[in-house]
């Protein structure tokens, strides 16, 4: 009886640190991104945080559309 419990609790703890590398796996690779905030991969691949912050301002209307270009001029980002 006692052999079938060691059993039992052996496998129950391969599946535990088998289930806290696959946490630890994901959470490396998804960049340790925290309270819901999006990593550098962000809703727009590619873009620098710079560029993020610039479309935010001129979504507010904190810009106008002649500042926006201006902006996109200097980060290098004019498209």
């Amino acid at each position: 009886m006692n052999m079938a419990w060691m059993w039992m609790w052996g496998i129950l703890l391969l599946i535990g640190i088998a289930l806290l590398v696959l946490v630890a796996v994901r959470m490396f690779a998804a960049g340790g991104t925290h309270g819901g905030m999006q990593g550098p991969q962000g809703p727009y691949p590619g873009r620098s945080r710079a560029r993020q912050i610039l479309d935010e301002r001129f979504a507010r209307g904190e810009l106008t559309a002649e500042q926006y270009r201006e902006q996109l001029k200097v980060l290098g980002e004019d498209q």
